[in-house]
């Protein structure tokens, strides 16, 4: 594993910070019907950001990948996880399971920024881990009915198609249901702890009518879904590698201007002590998340329980750094709208989405066990 990034790669990454901060300036994206995601995915879909992981151009990957995630994520949480849950989530299940025909109609634009788009996955919880999927899809002729209802939707209320797990024929389907189809009622986007500015909402489907040619598998199995879940897992490795580094770089700044006693508090050992423990953190954060991200590239089958590990060190390290920054910026970090308080209040998210940080450790055992 090569622990440089090359001249391209860095090049990338300050393409996006320099777009994505002109984008930003003078916008808050963290609050509520304030993240216009279209904006930023046109801008997004002039670099090569859109492709990566999907149609991945010459000279980047895996770990290309995880370096525009966390550049991203540092910049703006919200907008990051309404973009990944559209384009990785999304764009990768097309990229992988899709006919040819679904790729050209829905990948090329998708990489474009062209559209939005969202997976629902999760019904009576978070997790679809321990619970069977309820949404049914009944064939009629050339077309299928679609029953059941989905929550935690990102994207759901804004998302131009949404791809809908469930049930054809007791088998694991994917189907791709555009907005404003007869039949789909998205709700209203939750109030959350954190990641305000992203749209996450229930959606309802009565006998929601597609072509059978928005339908992708059926499956034999359903390990499709437990793919989706390593591919979301990804995206919130991802953001929190972003939010530790705007959180400890907020907090460093400060420690460097503010002045207490006379000199700066970066002085004082236990502001030192704590930015020591918050740059570890990051950093070990940052070699198992792109770890992970190379293993997914060369070894797939070592990359499930590495992906686990690295979801429960990653996200828990974020509300520690986070939390950090909030104890160095005192009354600074208490006073909402600066990147540690919104750090703190995200990383909690990565901890319950995707595979939880508690079934994640069951996995693990497992896996250590030789059980999996």
């Amino acid at each position: 594993m090569d622990f440089d990034f090359s001249f391209a790669e860095q090049t990338l990454f300050k393409d996006i910070q320099d777009r994505i901060k002109g984008y930003i300036e003078g916008k808050n994206l963290e609050i509520q019907d304030s993240c216009k995601v279209e904006d930023a995915l046109a801008i997004l879909g002039k670099t090569p950001y859109l492709k990566l992981g999907l149609d991945t151009p010459d000279g980047f990957g895996g770990t290309s990948l995880m370096g525009a995630m966390e550049t991203l994520a540092a910049l703006s949480p919200s907008l990051y996880l309404s973009v990944e849950m559209s384009t990785r989530l999304f764009g990768s299940l097309v990229a992988m399971w899709g006919s040819d025909e679904q790729k050209k109609q829905w990948l090329a634009p998708l990489m474009k920024g062209q559209f939005l788009g969202a997976v629902a996955l999760s019904e009576d919880a978070l997790n679809v881990d321990n619970d069977p999927l309820k949404t049914i899809g009944v064939q009629n002729g050339d077309f299928l009915n679609i029953t059941g209802d989905k929550t935690y939707v990102v994207n759901g209320p804004v998302a131009d198609r949404i791809a809908v797990a469930g049930l054809m024929n007791g088998r694991l389907a994917l189907f791709i249901i555009e907005h404003g189809t007869d039949g789909l009622v998205a709700g209203e986007p939750f109030s959350t702890l954190g990641y305000e500015g992203v749209a996450i909402s229930r959606i309802s489907l009565n006998k929601c009518r597609i072509s059978m040619d928005r339908v992708i598998g059926p499956f034999e199995d359903f390990d499709a879904l437990d793919t989706l879940r390593l591919w979301e897992n990804q995206i919130l490795l991802g953001a929190s590698l972003g939010l530790m580094r705007a959180a400890f770089e907020s907090a460093r700044d400060y420690a460097k201007t503010h002045r207490s006693g006379g000199k700066p508090i970066i002085a004082y050992q236990e502001v030192a002590f704590k930015l020591s423990e918050m740059l570890t953190l990051l950093q070990t954060s940052q070699l198992f998340a792109y770890r992970t991200a190379w293993a997914l590239e060369t070894s797939p089958k070592e990359a499930q329980s590495l992906m686990w590990c690295a979801k429960v060190f990653c996200t828990e390290a974020a509300e520690k750094v986070s939390g950090y920054s909030l104890q160095i910026l005192a009354g600074s970090g208490f006073i909402s709208g600066n990147p540690s308080e919104i750090a703190y209040r995200c990383a909690k998210y990565g901890q319950i989405a995707g595979t939880s940080t508690e079934i994640s450790r069951v996995k693990i055992g497992d896996a250590a066990l030789g059980y999996r």
